[in-house]
């Protein structure tokens, strides 16, 4: 009779998590896609506009060239457009993010938190990703994201690394893998910006052998300061072989003169 019992609360019983959600082997493999779809194992350089958007101010457009050597974890930002930013970036290189001014002609080390050329954007949306390396997943549930089917997965930043946010939330389609909507939280648990990327774009890379995914749109809403936005379209991308020692200060200043 207690086996019957027992049998009968497990048919009525609604379905546990594991049923229903996503291992945590699966939710770090699906991590681990977007990474490599994004990762190039050769050069890259990206044609990026910026559009920032403040409440009670004109518009500010940008024009810049995204410079990426993901087996070294190589970044570059060098701003081209308007007159009164060119020259200016930004150089990542042993982890650690540097900025340049040449109109003070010095170099100041920055953190993975600083905003993009003073707009809503951060390192992370410009350089490879990490995700399965930098953050523990847990499941969030599924939903509908306008015409599509999504997984909701809810990222805490793993001890020790340095994040631009330490709590994420990621809406992923189910169908590609692409994140489509993403939030981005401090350590209090305040949200601070939303993104969405309403387009993903690719091309096939020779050095890898297979295709290579990139975030063609992001538009990044400011949490905070409601009302401030900004649009990041990357116009091309170029997987061309790069000069072997551009990823240095001395080529960024020699840019800038």
């Amino acid at each position: 009779m207690t086996l019957l019992i027992l049998l009968l609360v497990n048919l009525i019983s609604p379905p546990s998590f594991a049923d229903t959600g996503l291992t945590t082997d699966k939710m770090v493999e699906i991590l681990r896609g977007i990474d490599q779809r994004i990762r190039s194992p050769g050069d890259y350089k990206a044609l990026v506009y910026l559009e920032q958007r403040e409440k009670d101010k004109p518009d500010i457009v940008r024009e810049g060239l995204v410079y990426r050597r993901d087996v070294d974890q190589k970044l570059m930002i060098l701003f081209t457009k308007p007159k009164t930013e060119a020259g200016k970036g930004y150089l990542r290189i042993d982890k650690n993010l540097w900025y340049y001014d040449p109109s003070v002609g010095k170099w100041e080390r920055r953190t993975d938190r600083e905003r993009i050329a003073g707009t809503d954007s951060r390192r992370q949306d410009f350089d490879q990703s990490d995700l399965a390396g930098e953050y523990d997943p847990s499941f969030g549930g599924e939903e509908k994201l306008g015409n599509f089917n999504v997984w909701i997965l809810k990222l805490k930043a793993k001890p020790g690394i340095d994040v631009a946010y330490p709590i994420v939330k990621f809406w992923i389609d189910k169908a590609t893998g692409n994140d489509l909507k993403r939030e981005d939280y401090a350590l209090s648990g305040k949200l601070m910006r939303t993104s969405y990327v309403p387009k993903w774009e690719k091309l096939y890379s020779d050095t890898k052998k297979a295709d290579l995914w990139y975030r063609q749109e992001i538009r990044i809403y400011d949490e905070v300061d409601k009302g401030n936005s900004t649009f990041v379209v990357i116009k091309s991308v170029d997987l061309h072989a790069l000069p072997e020692n551009m990823f240095t200060k001395a080529w960024l200043e020699s840019k800038s003169r």
